[in-house]
């Protein structure tokens, strides 16, 4: 029998998750869990209770029953991203909404603040979409440099500039507070910030930061599948994106801002993620937004001491490192390939083996989403465990 409100309920088995058609008449269907827990950085393990947010019944998204839901998301959306303007909400992944950035912001030149595999991405993403881009690069491991980034602005090139808040692919957390400090003393430049593996980790105030766009993707510390993209605006950024006449349609930012006028996207939406993203936001509201940081602070520093231990050594600079996960510099020459092996083997997890030009060279271990003490305890015991195999 449907719980009220139209959610099925479940019944769960070794290995699956049964749950109760709402439309009766006996049938039922079923969704195999995997068996495999996710501790590389995205996507990232999956609640049962997420996914049976997900299975509420489809509705139509021209409707009041898709308003409603869209409507209802947007007070906590505004609250976690800390703005007073529009989270719109797009059927794509973080890139999607990238890309867009550039065809929406960029008529002179941008620049794209490079420091490791997924902001390199971005210089050749703009590149491809036919616009002017220089890179501010600084070598992987490393953060951006705001005296740098000063020294850039202060040619008057640019009138966009993209940073990777949290780059996943090296650990790496850049100093968002003052780089943005950098960027508000250049009125004419906008800003557009990935906090794909940051948001609701560490604090991400975009309207007191001064940030034109602010994106995320439902994969990471949201803990839901892929496939959905969050991202907000300022006005600024409205009225630079009217100026371009080559900014598309899928992610034209206005056409997200005249829908959402309308509590609605542009196109057919992702209506079981977007369910999913409500449970989500009231899960975040009832554990308190503040107590999330401190859970992922506290996550992130037991990975850390078990580093040390191990004596291992991180990639990042202390200081500079993501809350949502440990980037490891494989300076012991573990045989990565081996011990990964063994951890989906034995423990049935598996983390990264390192990404881009630093695999093999590094290891990543995600402690973001819906992990506790526990469960990073368990990884960590199948870690020591894997090891003394080798």
């Amino acid at each position: 029998m449907a719980e009220p409100g139209g959610r099925a309920s479940s019944t769960h088995f070794s290995g699956c998750r049964t749950l109760q058609s709402p439309l009766g008449s006996g049938t039922y269907f079923q969704t195999m869990s995997s068996p495999i827990k996710l501790y590389n950085p995205g996507p990232i393990n999956v609640s049962d209770k997420t996914y049976e947010a997900m299975a509420e019944p489809m509705i139509g998204h021209r409707g009041k029953d898709f308003q409603a839901l869209y409507a209802d998301c947007q007070p906590l959306l505004k609250s976690f991203f800390q703005t007073e303007n529009p989270v719109f909400l797009s059927t794509s992944s973080a890139w999607g909404v990238m890309e867009g950035s550039i065809r929406n912001l960029v008529g002179k030149k941008v620049l794209n603040c490079c420091c490791g595999a997924f902001s390199d991405k971005w210089l050749d993403v703009s590149k491809r979409c036919g616009k002017e881009a220089e890179a501010l690069r600084v070598e992987w491991g490393q953060p951006i440099d705001p005296a740098e980034l000063d020294a850039k602005l202060a040619t008057g090139e640019f009138d966009t500039v993209t940073l990777v808040h949290s780059e996943t692919s090296t650990g790496v957390l850049n100093n968002l507070e003052k780089l943005a400090a950098v960027l508000a003393k250049y009125p004419d430049v906008c800003s557009v910030v990935d906090t794909v593996s940051s948001f609701s980790t560490v604090p991400t105030p975009v309207d007191a930061l001064g940030i034109d766009v602010m994106l995320t993707g439902s994969q990471k510390a949201l803990a839901l599948p892929p496939g959905l993209a969050l991202f907000t605006c300022s006005q600024r950024a409205l009225d630079r994106a009217a100026q371009q006449n080559d900014r598309g349609y899928y992610f034209d930012f206005h056409e997200f801002k005249k829908n959402h006028d309308k509590d609605m996207t542009p196109s057919t939406p992702c209506i079981s993620l977007i369910y999913g993203l409500r449970a989500k936001l009231r899960e975040i509201e009832a554990e308190g937004i503040e107590n999330r940081y401190a859970r992922h602070e506290r996550l992130n520093a037991k990975v850390h001491a078990w580093v040390e231990k191990h004596g291992y050594e991180f990639f990042a600079p202390e200081g500079f490192r993501s809350k949502a996960l440990t980037c490891v510099r494989n300076n012991k020459e573990t045989d990565l390939p081996k011990l990964i092996q063994l951890l989906r083997k034995n423990h049935a997890l598996i983390i990264d083996g390192g990404y881009g030009k630093v695999k093999g060279k590094t290891f990543r271990i995600s402690n973001m989403g819906d992990e506790t003490d526990a469960t990073m305890d368990v990884v960590l015991n199948a870690l020591d465990d894997s090891l003394a195999k080798l």
